[in-house]
């Protein structure tokens, strides 16, 4: 691994390449904070698929696609006087040392939820409205509902044990099998809502994320479905459903075997 400076180095060499591209380049000097956005967003998936599948040479690369893009936006801040790379590097070196006085001050913790608390604690010091304004509106609703659940158990808004938790997941269920057959399509939606929201608090509750969960779940049904249509001796359209679930099965004694 490289020792600090030679780290310090490679940053080095990355905000001068960043220099170099932004007056030389005619794709790059055309480049906005809105025109790099979409960009970020996908790169920013592109390094999920890469940490879901545990490739390290994937995760590597895909880090330093988001770096590049961090030093990005920073150039395009310094250009326009409002800050720059220091300035933005600083800002959340002082964050951090602020909410972590069990390293820089003289507060003791127990464990990890301690640090938690703290730290939404401090968010309130800071002038923040609710312990939810750090959730932003645009996250996928499974991610921001988890997102949501976790920092309001920081303040205590907590069920006491797992049983409680899972009686709440059986009576949304019941709450929507009672409106699923009526016509009101909303009132089903939002009680279906429901089920969703106690199930991914039942899921953060016991230690599972359910995105990644349901992430790993999408790969596994891409895998065995493509395996059907790579095994298919006919068009899809022309096999039955046993035909099909046959070819699944044998997707998932192969899928098991890996």
């Amino acid at each position: 691994m490289h020792s600090h400076s030679e780290k310090l180095e490679a940053f080095s060499r990355l905000l001068n390449i960043m220099d170099d591209l932004r007056t030389q380049c005619p794709w790059d000097m055309k480049q906005t904070f809105d025109s790099l956005r979409i960009l970020t967003i996908e790169e920013t998936y592109e390094l999920s698929d890469a940490i879901i599948n545990k490739n390290m040479d994937d995760i590597r690369e895909e880090l330093g696609d988001i770096m590049l893009h961090m030093v990005f936006y920073a150039r395009l801040g310094q250009e326009s006087g409002a800050f720059d790379i220091a300035s933005s590097l600083h800002a959340v070196c002082d964050k951090l040392v602020k909410r972590h006085p069990h390293i820089y001050g003289d507060v003791m913790v127990r464990d990890e939820e301690d640090v938690k608390k703290n730290w939404e604690q401090i968010k309130l010091s800071e002038g923040k409205k609710s312990v939810l304004s750090g959730v932003p509106n645009g996250l996928p609703a499974m991610v921001k509902a988890y997102r949501m659940q976790e920092k309001t158990a920081q303040v205590g808004f907590e069920w006491s044990d797992r049983k409680e938790v899972w009686a709440k997941v059986e009576e949304e269920i019941r709450e929507f099998e009672e409106v699923a057959e009526s016509r009101d399509r909303e009132k089903a939606e939002m009680e279906f809502g429901d089920i969703l929201f106690s199930l991914i608090n039942y899921a953060r509750f016991v230690g599972i994320n359910p995105e990644t969960a349901l992430e790993r779940v999408n790969q596994k049904f891409k895998f065995r479905f493509e395996y059907i249509e790579k095994k298919a001796p006919k068009p899809l359209t022309q096999m039955t459903l046993d035909e099909m679930d046959a070819l699944w099965n044998e997707a998932k004694r192969t899928d098991n075997d890996n």
